[in-house]
């Protein structure tokens, strides 16, 4: 199947699914509802108010519970001061600015011709991953600047920087710390040590302030939070719970099979990396194979997840792959509502609803594959592409 028949199937298919389901979720924007929409701002916005209050940040009012380190509960206390709903408008507002600005970030950072750059920022405007984001008020927009940050220092020769940087995100995200070893199996032993610090600094600010406490109710909450069996969960051990309520196994032990087979996934993308690191170049799409390896072993990765590995993706779109990365921003346009199209029960609809899953392991195989490269490695910015013509030229 053609790259062409792909994109042309997944734009029509997005279109399709918003004609036949018009409670889409750009429409739930302007909607006031904090408990039921936009849940994961509200949440994270109790933990807030609990901290400027001398309140326990993981035991609040909120719908779900807070499944994020103390420092996120930190970074957003100046929302505290806000009502709810005004808060959240607010972040949405920040969480686009965020994602737009981190992406065109990259693509400038490429070199990347205008018109190109124009059309990946009216697909990621566009995407499924966006759209969840803002509704739910989620925390990815962050996540991706930080992981662009870190990109960026590393491009302009400030090495130690960027992995400071990306462990001060990861101590936001702790199922990212897997890209905190890329430089280990790389060799490059100043950044790996500079990233467990970013790291552990940054963990330690978010308990110093918290408070003690904060680290216990957190870590207790990590270690005891099972797979969601949704279709939006990417994630092998997400997958493999899927097929295990459709097939009337054990969730338990699949999810256990699940983060195995992740876990195959993630430490054989660094061994390989590791065994090929002459040819690797670290400001390359390395980081983000490692993070797509990263999210396939987390027992959750929603799909709004990847807008994370679009870097990555813009990157290849730079060395010309073009056809490809038309694909990895089309698939991402088809909204959730794909999953009501399915009958309720049997294995059939369980492999349907695997499709973001398909989408992650998709864009783990093409950044790892273009993560080595007989070419020598630098980390001087890339030349500028020149259209997107010209690129699927040379990929031609």
């Amino acid at each position: 199947m053609s790259a062409g028949v792909v994109v042309l199937a997944s734009l029509v298919t997005a279109v399709v699914l918003t004609v036949r389901h018009p409670d889409a979720l750009v429409t739930m924007l302007p909607l006031p509802d904090m408990r039921d929409l936009h849940v994961d701002f509200d949440t994270f916005w109790h933990s807030a108010v609990a901290l400027t209050q001398g309140g326990d940040i993981y035991v609040t009012g909120a719908k779900l519970r807070n499944l994020n380190p103390p420092l996120l509960s930190v970074l957003l206390t100046p929302f505290a001061a806000l009502d709810a709903l005004t808060a959240y408008r607010i972040w949405m507002v920040l969480t686009l600015l965020m994602v737009v600005g981190a992406i065109w970030a990259v693509a400038r950072e490429l070199r990347l011709h205008p018109a190109a750059t124009a059309l990946v920022l009216v697909a990621v405007v566009a995407s499924s991953p966006v759209h969840g984001t803002l509704v739910l008020g989620q925390i990815y927009p962050l996540l991706l600047v930080g992981l662009v940050a870190g990109w960026i220092a590393q491009r302009h020769d400030r090495p130690l920087l960027g992995a400071v940087l990306l462990g001060a995100t990861v101590a936001l995200k702790p199922s990212l710390a897997p890209i905190l070893l890329l430089p280990a199996v790389l060799r490059r032993w100043p950044e790996f040590r500079a990233g467990i610090y970013g790291a552990a600094g940054a963990s330690l600010l978010g308990v110093a302030v918290a408070g003690p406490a904060s680290a216990w109710g957190w870590l207790r909450i990590a270690f005891t939070e099972g797979v969601p069996n949704t279709v939006d969960n990417a994630s092998l051990p997400g997958l493999a719970v899927r097929f295990a309520y459709a097939a009337g196994f054990s969730p338990a032990l699949t999810a256990v099979a699940g983060m195995l087979l992740g876990a195959v996934v993630l430490i054989g993308t660094l061994a390989w990396l590791g065994r090929r690191r002459a040819d690797v170049d670290p400001t390359g799409s390395a980081m983000w194979a490692v993070i797509a390896a990263s999210l396939l072993f987390s027992p959750i990765a929603w799909h709004n997840y990847l807008m994370l590995l679009w870097p990555g993706m813009l990157i290849l779109l730079a060395r010309g792959r073009t056809a490809l990365v038309a694909v990895a921003f089309a698939v991402a346009l088809i909204p959730v509502s794909w999953n009501a199209e399915w009958p309720p029960d049997g294995i059939g609809p369980a492999v349907a609803r695997s499709l973001y899953c398909v989408i992650l392991l998709g864009y783990w195989w093409s950044l790892s594959r273009s993560a080595v490269s007989a070419e020598p490695s630098s980390s001087a910015p890339a030349e500028p592409a020149v259209s997107t013509s010209s690129a699927g030229a040379a990929e031609a």
